[in-house]
């Protein structure tokens, strides 16, 4: 069943990609970047109702015909659909979470690639959470002037697997994606994620005071490692298990203390639709963990708000993570 599901969602992955790219190639950024709605988990635009008119019936003729599911999702009514139709939830086989286009904001302006992810765990209720993830596949959203688009996918337990789609010619050539084995962060990218308004400059001083402790202060006409803020969470994950990236945090839930003090609002957070697919980079070696250092343990909701960090390797996370540790602490956020 697992190979007949995986291949389901290869195929409803590849679909999704093309019609997004389609509309990207069709349509003009002010259409595509119009506010359709502000949904609970995070604000709709005209680009995301693309792949969310799709992705019910896409699961609905593919999997469910066979496999009885919970699929969630922002933009779904309530966050979640019962497929098929009518059945109890009590009676799915399984649970998936989906986020159809995770980096709508850099994918719109086209700026950068946007991903597909989606993460099929047995269903245990409202219990189920991102650990009882057995199965997650993640496949890139190119830009208009992009013809290749990599594709990566993990059972629990059996390692990652991706390829490469050249939508050119139809072509596929399989690669592994490797983390980097750099035992530390200099020269290489390093960051804690600040990609909106809000608390930035406490950010901005956690990731400054973790490099300072790692590397001592820069040298004059130097730089001695870099920082990407890719607005997606399945491109940051990309990252780490492409080997670009050696440590990445998203601390924004945290913030929430800063803000309040300040009698501001806590913005938007990361989810679990959006950490889907964290099986894959772990299955690659990445370490992920929230900012305790422990698994992480969300629900599969659209609401839920995730802190995390990730490590290319237990040497990179043995040097940064008591500095993280460290630097939450003095701020009364750990």
């Amino acid at each position: 069943m697992q190979k007949v599901l995986l291949e389901s969602i290869l195929n409803i992955h590849a679909a999704i990609r093309d019609e997004v790219v389609a509309a990207c190639e069709h349509s003009a950024e002010s259409d595509l970047s119009q506010i359709a709605s502000d949904d609970a988990g995070d604000t709709i635009y005209a680009i995301d109702r693309i792949s969310e008119e799709r992705l019910i019936e896409l699961f609905e003729s593919q999997i469910a015909t066979h496999i009885p599911l919970v699929l969630i999702g922002e933009g779904l009514p309530d966050g979640k659909v019962l497929l098929p139709r009518g059945i109890a939830e009590d009676d799915a086989q399984i649970r998936v979470i989906v986020d159809p286009i995770d980096g709508t904001r850099g994918l719109m302006y086209q700026k950068r690639s946007a991903w597909i992810l989606t993460g099929v765990a047995p269903n245990k209720g409202i219990d189920t959470n991102l650990q009882d993830i057995e199965l997650a596949v993640q496949t890139e959203i190119p830009l208009v002037k992009q013809h290749l688009s990599d594709v990566l996918w993990a059972e629990k337990g059996k390692g990652a697997k991706a390829f490469r789609y050249n939508r050119l010619t139809g072509d596929k050539s399989t690669f592994v994606p490797r983390p980097s084995n750099a035992k530390t962060i200099a020269h290489g990218f390093a960051m804690i994620a600040r990609f909106f308004p809000g608390a930035r400059e406490e950010l901005a001083a956690i990731d400054e005071e973790i490099i300072f402790s790692a590397l001592g202060p820069p040298q004059r006409g130097k730089t001695h490692c870099f920082e990407d803020q890719y607005i997606s969470t399945g491109g940051q994950l990309y990252e780490l298990m492409m080997g670009h990236d050696r440590f990445i945090a998203d601390l924004r839930p945290l913030m929430e203390k800063v803000l309040l003090r300040r009698g501001q609002a806590l913005g938007i957070c990361c989810h679990p639709y959006d950490m889907c697919t964290e099986l894959i980079a772990r299955e690659c070696g990445v370490i992920i963990t929230d900012s305790n250092g422990d698994l992480l343990q969300a629900a599969l909701d659209i609401t839920s708000e995730i802190d995390w960090a990730g490590f290319a390797n237990r040497d990179i996370q043995q040097l940064i993570q008591p500095l993280l540790r460290k630097a939450l602490q003095q701020r009364g956020l750990y």
